[in-house]
């Protein structure tokens, strides 16, 4: 506002211990005071950052494209602000905003793109992009590429870029775990159990409902939410903790999504359904709709991602307490399922300026950006560092415990077919308000699997 497929090899279970925060989200809210621009791709800067401890003379412009969403846009403003200083003979450009993705889409597909893009919110897709051949090629860059520290920026990221046939060309900044919240302190005031796996979850549910309150909201018009939250884990619990059931499903393998845990997960989203725990305003809300409601106590559970606090901060409560697990699915005594999601960056293709482009990528891949991160937007970065004695919220902190236990099963992040990602969206609301039955879910899905991989 959602296949790092090299992730499971690296260790990604100690991915948060050695996080900083920082962050992003999907979602559509957000303000920025610098409106979009519409000029002409900027000119191409004449000197070459090396790949080491300096960055070279930069002159010229350079336009960078960012989606303010829930994490606003107090970094961008920053980084963006210090690589000026840094470079103060490079006239930068800022194409910014809630809307930036719709507004600048005519000037990607026309081929003259902003230099520097964060791929972030509705509209973009990465996979779309490397697809459409949008992107830059960074893979021999980056290799070497080493951050203005002098690190290898390869070995500071907690979680590798995906590969797209064996290819690098974008690069993950923002880490989120999807999940489930809830307040704490009505929680405590109410006397109920904090959930750890389904069944809990449903019991602890059952004495939600009996005590007037909605158990379950989700963002019915965004339903990548629910299906982040709630179906991705319980398909990988359903398939014996393996993941890879996913990563086939990106593939556009039709038996992965044909396969008995497939069937198992929709059928606890029906339990839910079936069960009256599932808001039915949520059909119909977005959100910051279905936010607004929880923060309210009017619906206990809420599904997520972790920049939820800080994109609603205006509008918490006094008192309110988020509580967090990476997921409900999983059967009792059953592992933790965290679903990762990534927001990155990339240099178009057809930039005009690629090397300060790759300069401000050395810029910002640095641990002093990521402490900034977590001061300013308070969600986790993609680069390693200790968040042990940080300012974190209590809430990131209760993620990072689950995903540095090496009883959680990590799911790397994974980019589906947009038409795909979208038949899965639209079939899971239609789940939830009793309209089509899982097998019918399955069907829905694949027919558009079929068509897309002809």
């Amino acid at each position: 506002m959602i296949t790092k497929k090299k992730i499971a090899a690296l260790g990604i279970a100690v991915m948060l211990a050695a996080v900083s925060l920082a962050g992003c989200s999907g979602s559509n809210k957000g303000e920025s005071s610098n409106k979009p621009s519409n000029s002409a791709p900027a000119s191409e800067s004449t000197s070459t950052p090396d790949s080491g401890n300096e960055t070279a003379k930069l002159t010229g412009d350079f336009e960078i494209q960012y989606f303010v969403g829930g994490y606003g846009d107090k970094w961008w403003k920053k980084v963006i602000a210090d690589f000026q200083t840094a470079n103060p003979e490079l006239n930068i450009k800022e194409s910014a905003g809630p809307k930036i993705n719709d507004q600048n889409r005519p000037r990607w597909i026309g081929g003259n793109p902003p230099d520097f893009v964060y791929i972030d919110g509705p509209v973009l897709n990465d996979r779309q992009m490397v697809e459409d051949g949008q992107l830059e090629d960074l893979t021999d860059w980056l290799k070497d590429a080493k951050n203005i520290d002098g690190e290898l920026i390869t070995e500071i990221l907690a979680q590798p870029a995906q590969q797209f046939d064996g290819k690098v060309y974008n690069i993950p900044l923002v880490l989120n775990s999807w999940g489930v919240f809830w307040n704490k302190a009505l929680f405590q005031d109410k006397g109920w159990a904090e959930p750890t796996d389904f069944p809990s979850f449903l019991a602890v549910s059952d004495k939600i409902k009996a005590d007037g309150i909605t158990p379950f909201i989700h963002t019915g018009k965004y339903p990548y939410y629910i299906n982040g939250s709630i179906l991705f884990p319980a398909i990988v619990t359903a398939n014996n903790n393996d993941f890879t059931i996913l990563q086939d499903m990106a593939a556009n393998k039709v038996e992965a999504f044909e396969s008995p845990a497939v069937l198992a997960a929709l059928n606890k989203i029906v339990a839910l359904r079936d069960k009256g725990f599932i808001d039915k305003a949520s059909i119909q809300i977005n959100h910051t709709d279905s936010q607004m409601l929880f923060l309210q106590n009017k619906d206990a559970f809420i599904p997520n991602g972790l920049w939820l606090p800080n994109e609603m901060a205006k509008d918490v409560p006094e008192g309110f307490d988020f509580g967090f697990i990476p997921s409900v699915t999983q059967e009792a005594g059953g592992k933790v399922v965290a679903n990762t999601s990534t927001a990155t960056v990339a240099i178009a293709k057809n930039g005009k300026n690629k090397e300060a482009a790759k300069a401000f990528l050395q810029f910002i891949f640095s641990k002093e950006q990521a402490s900034q991160w977590a001061e300013l937007s308070g969600a986790p970065s993609n680069i390693k560092g200790d968040i042990s004695s940080s300012n974190a919220p209590s809430f990131v902190k209760d993620a990072a415990k689950y995903l540095t236990d090496p009883n959680t099963i990590v799911i790397p992040t994974i980019t589906y077919n947009a038409d795909v990602d979208k038949a899965m969206m639209d079939a899971t609301d239609a789940l939830t308000i009793n309209t089509i039955t899982p097998e019918e879910w399955v069907k829905r899905v694949t027919d558009v699997v079929k068509k897309v991989s002809k």
